[in-house]
């Protein structure tokens, strides 16, 4: 059973609070909420019916599954509180909807679940990017949040190569392209929340397509491409495929634009700690055992570890990375929380999820072990 300890009640109002709501979620959590729930009747006469009633749950986390592109959450567990429709210990499903309020009680709550609730009521995280990254025939088109980079549309399509006197085919097929990424941005990209579009390429990919898509929006009268022109930044980046995304975040030109959200923040941790790893390597581990030892030491300067790693189903090991956060903020280093759903959450996971950045080196680190590496 779930004993209610402490509780909050909250209200997801956009697509993001799920993934906030998924990161406070754990196994053994309670969760009250309005459901739907199927339920059989009997007549009189003795002929049996069912009906979808609409009815407030109660039940322990047993199974949390996100969707990450559709944004919703839907969680399963055992009734832990009788009513006329559902009895006690009764499996069933809640999808948390927006504009619905929830209750989710725990047993403890640590720094990390209130730092995140903070996040998530807190306005000022809500300054959101998109980015367009294409090469000739190749676009993805993403939504860059303060918790995660969505990919909304991936647009491929065959660009036949130029030939010596005859460039029409291959002209076609690049404006047929651009028209595609064009629809593609009208479609998926909300001019009213997104503050900034990064159109990012190699080459001069990105100058045609912006060349292009202005042109097309004057002959086509579309407002809101025009009303928002000055939104959109042209970036150099190496292909079309989305990794690229993190190249893009760390060009200065969009840190100067980026500079109080917190993907560009990430970015930037990323890029200092691999500089580090490379110019000063005595003063850049990775791996759970190193950053603990170098931690002991007193010597994180910065931590970087992923939310992902504060789902893990394994109390002790959950409580093991809550307490290496807190032990870091109490000696004054600076705690960087990567989103699994960045791009640069996912090169941090390849560390194994956790690094650090040193004040000064630790030698004793590297005498039985390499000086960096998963434990």
């Amino acid at each position: 059973m779930c004993p209610l300890i402490s509780q909050v009640t909250l209200v997801p109002e956009e697509a993001e609070d799920m993934w906030h709501t998924y990161n406070l979620l754990q196994i053994g959590d309670s969760l009250r909420a309005a459901t739907i729930r199927k339920v059989q009747t009997e007549s009189a006469t003795g002929s049996v019916g069912s009906n979808r009633i609409r009815t407030t749950l109660t039940i322990c986390v047993e199974n949390i599954d996100f969707d990450s592109q559709a944004c919703q959450l839907r969680v399963k567990g055992i009734n832990i509180q009788e009513n006329q429709y559902v009895k006690m210990g009764a499996y069933h499903t809640i999808e948390l909807e927006l504009n619905r309020k929830f209750t989710l009680a725990k047993k403890q709550w640590d720094s990390i679940v209130l730092e995140r609730i903070e996040q998530a009521c807190d306005p000022a995280f809500s300054a959101d990017v998109a980015a367009v990254i294409m090469q000739e025939g190749l676009a993805h088109i993403c939504l860059v949040t303060p918790s995660m980079t969505l990919l909304r549309a991936k647009i491929e399509t065959s660009i036949p190569r130029k030939r010596r006197g005859n460039c029409t085919q291959h002209e076609k097929a690049l404006e047929k392209f651009y028209e595609q990424v064009m629809q593609g941005i009208i479609r998926h990209i909300n001019f009213e929340v997104v503050k900034v579009v990064l159109v990012a390429s190699p080459g001069f990919v990105r100058e045609q397509f912006c060349e292009f898509l202005f042109l097309r929006a004057v002959k086509q009268d579309l407002k809101t491409i025009l009303e928002n022109r000055g939104k959109f930044l042209q970036v150099h980046s190496s292909s079309g495929h989305k990794l690229s995304l993190t190249e893009v975040l760390c060009d200065p030109a969009v840190t100067a634009r980026l500079a109080d959200t917190k993907a560009a923040s990430e970015i930037k941790a990323l890029g200092d700690f691999y500089k580090m790893l490379q110019n000063e390597p005595d003063r850049a581990f990775y791996g759970i055992k190193h950053v603990e030892r170098a931690n002991n030491a007193l010597a994180i300067d910065t931590l970087l570890v992923t939310d992902e790693l504060f789902r893990h189903q394994d109390v002790a090991t959950r409580t093991r990375y809550v307490r290496l956060v807190d032990s870091v903020k109490e000696n004054g280093g600076t705690v960087r929380i990567f989103s699994s759903l960045h791009v640069s959450g996912e090169q941090l996971n390849q560390l194994t999820g956790v690094a650090a950045i040193l004040r000064f080196p630790v030698a004793d680190l590297s005498e039985d072990e390499s000086s960096s590496g998963e434990d």
